[in-house]
């Protein structure tokens, strides 16, 4: 997915665990982690919201945009004799 989510980043320069991150935006930690490594389909603006308050920080800081690699063209297929 080209949206890579960058909370554990902030976390680290917050020097905060995920339990205590989760708590004070009032989620459960294994959501948080849904969140954390990726595999979210969608975040409200409500959570976006509260990470950014509590880890002082803006949405940018969070998510950013990467291209996904471009994939090689499959090669023409042969077609058998005639």
């Amino acid at each position: 997915m080209p949206i890579v989510v960058d909370v554990d980043v902030m976390l680290a320069k917050r020097k905060m665990s995920v339990g205590e991150l989760a708590d004070r935006i009032g989620i459960t930690p294994a959501n948080l982690a849904v969140l954390k490594n990726g595999r979210a389909k969608a975040v409200r603006f409500t959570t976006l919201s509260a990470l950014c308050e509590v880890l002082d920080c803006q949405p940018g800081d969070l998510l950013r945009w990467e291209p996904e690699p471009a994939e090689a063209p499959e090669p023409a297929a042969t077609r058998p004799g005639r």
